[in-house]
């Protein structure tokens, strides 16, 4: 993004827009039918709230190096640049953010939750408790 500088509500908005966002029975869904869920939520929040069973736990700043399929750090489960992927926060914005990162490394497939992990647990869908 080039030109005059913009706020953080701007730049969430327009990074939103080439997302597919999905709520929580929809994640739900996209992981029983193989995509990858992804918590980056830091440590302090997973021990409060817990964790959502399947879900591939890593921390925001090594999500790039851990999902980029070319990347020499990546995880097992990067396996292409066709992967599906959602990503996990706490209420659904840093999310945004990083799915738009993962974008730019060619996983365009790559979404996030709207509402995050608080909204996954209001749903009443698996939470394994801290």
């Amino acid at each position: 993004m080039s030109g005059e500088p913009v706020g953080i509500d701007e730049l969430l908005e327009r990074v939103r827009e080439g997302l597919e966002r999905v709520g929580p029975r929809a994640a739900y869904e996209a992981a029983k039918a193989g995509a990858l869920l992804v918590d980056i939520r830091y440590a302090a929040l997973r021990e409060r709230d817990g964790l959502i069973p399947g879900a591939l736990v890593v921390e925001r700043n090594e999500l790039e190096w851990r999902l980029d399929p070319r990347g020499s750090h990546r995880v097992p489960e990067a396996t292409g640049h066709d992967l599906p992927v959602v990503v996990i926060c706490n209420e659904g914005y840093a999310s945004s953010l990083a799915a738009a990162s993962l974008h730019q490394l060619g996983l365009r497939r790559a979404t996030d939750l709207v509402g995050g992990f608080q909204a996954w647990r209001s749903a009443g869908l698996p939470v394994t408790p801290p």
